[in-house]
C-alpha cells in the first residue's frame, strides 16, 4: 500500500462550472485529515509549486492536468484528476466520488499508473541560436502555422529513412494522448501502459500514408522539405506554439514519466467504453 499523503497542493481551474466551490470542499476534507495544503489556480501554476508536495490534486478539466503533467513528472508528485470538463479521460474522478473518496486516497489506498510523456528537441536555427526543449503527455504536434496549409515533412526514424509526408501535419502521440487530438486524425488507440509512439498524419494527401506505431527506444527526426513553410511545433496544445523555420526536430520518449492516482480496482478499459459510448456486454469465456 503506498505511503499517506501528508502534504497536498489542489490546481483549480475557476473557469469551469462548480470547481471553485469543490476546491473548498476538497480543501477542508484534506486539512481534516492532516494533510499541509497549498492552491492556486493560477494557469500555469506558478514554477515550482508542486516542489516538496506527495500529491497533487487538479480539479478542471483534462487541458488543466496537462498544464501541469510537465512540472509534475519532473518533480515527480503524483497526480489526483477530479473532472469538471467534458470528456475526463485524464480527470477520471468525478466530483461526488472526490468529496466521498479524498480522505482514502491521503490515507494511501490507490495505485499509481506510470505514463510516459514524448520529448521534443528542436534544433537552432539562424533566426533562433538556441535549441529549445518541449515535453508532453499528450501529443507534439508539428504543422503550419496557416491553417490547412500543406506541409511537407520529411520522417527517419534513427537513420532509417521513412516517408516524406504531404499533409496538414503529423501528430506524434503517447499513449495516454491517442484518445485526443491522435484519435481525432484518425490513429489508433493505444492502451496506456505501452512504451510506444504513435505517429499519425493529419489529412494526408497520399491516402496510403497511415499512422506508425514505433517502440520505445525510437528516435524520430523531423524536417520540413518546404523553404517556405512556417512550421509550428506545440506540446498539448498547452504552451505558445514553438516557430521551428527549418530547424530539425527529433522526437523521443521523455526520462520523466507522470505517476497518476488512481482509485483501487482502476480499469483503463473501462474509462475508454464510457468516454466513447461503447456499447456491448461481458460474457464470461471460462
Amino acid at each position: 500500500m503506498p505511503a499517506a499523503i501528508r502534504s497536498l497542493a489542489l490546481v483549480v481551474n475557476a473557469q469551469k462550472s462548480g470547481a471553485p466551490e469543490l476546491a473548498r470542499d476538497l480543501l477542508g476534507i484534506a486539512q481534516q485529515s492532516g494533510a499541509a495544503t497549498r492552491i492556486t489556480d493560477s494557469f500555469p501554476a506558478p514554477a515550482g509549486f508542486l516542489r516538496d508536495c506527495d500529491a497533487c490534486c487538479v480539479i478542471g478539466g483534462d487541458g488543466t492536468l496537462l498544464g501541469i503533467a510537465a512540472e509534475a513528472a519532473r518533480e515527480q508528485v503524483p497526480v489526483i484528476g477530479v473532472n469538471r470538463g467534458s470528456l475526463g479521460f485524464l480527470t477520471t474522478l468525478t466530483a461526488d466520488e472526490a468529496r466521498g473518496g479524498l480522505a482514502d486516497l491521503l490515507a494511501g489506498n490507490f495505485q499509481v499508473s506510470s505514463r510516459s510523456l514524448l520529448q521534443c528537441k528542436i534544433g537552432a536555427t539562424p533566426s533562433q541560436p538556441e535549441a529549445r526543449t518541449l515535453e508532453a503527455l499528450n501529443d507534439i504536434v508539428v504543422k503550419d502555422e496557416r491553417n490547412s496549409h500543406l506541409v511537407r515533412l520529411e520522417v527517419l526514424a534513427g537513420d532509417e529513412y521513412i516517408t516524406d509526408y504531404f499533409s496538414d501535419g503529423l501528430i506524434f502521440s503517447t499513449p495516454t494522448g491517442s484518445t485526443a487530438y491522435n484519435l481525432s486524425a484518425g490513429g489508433p488507440l493505444v492502451h496506456p501502459g505501452a512504451e510506444v509512439i504513435a505517429m499519425t498524419p493529419i489529412c494526408p494527401h497520399t491516402l496510403s500514408n497511415r499512422a506508425i506505431i514505433f517502440r520505445h527506444d525510437a528516435r524520430l527526426m523531423v524536417r520540413s522539405r518546404d523553404e517556405n513553410a512556417r512550421l509550428l511545433v506545440s506540446a498539448d496544445g498547452q504552451q505558445n506554439p514553438v516557430p521551428c523555420g527549418g530547424a530539425r526536430m527529433e522526437i523521443t520518449l521523455s526520462p520523466h514519466r507522470l505517476p497518476l492516482i488512481q482509485r483501487p480496482g482502476f480499469s483503463s478499459f473501462s474509462v475508454i467504453r464510457e468516454k466513447l459510448k461503447w456499447s456491448g456486454s461481458h460474457w464470461d469465456c471460462a
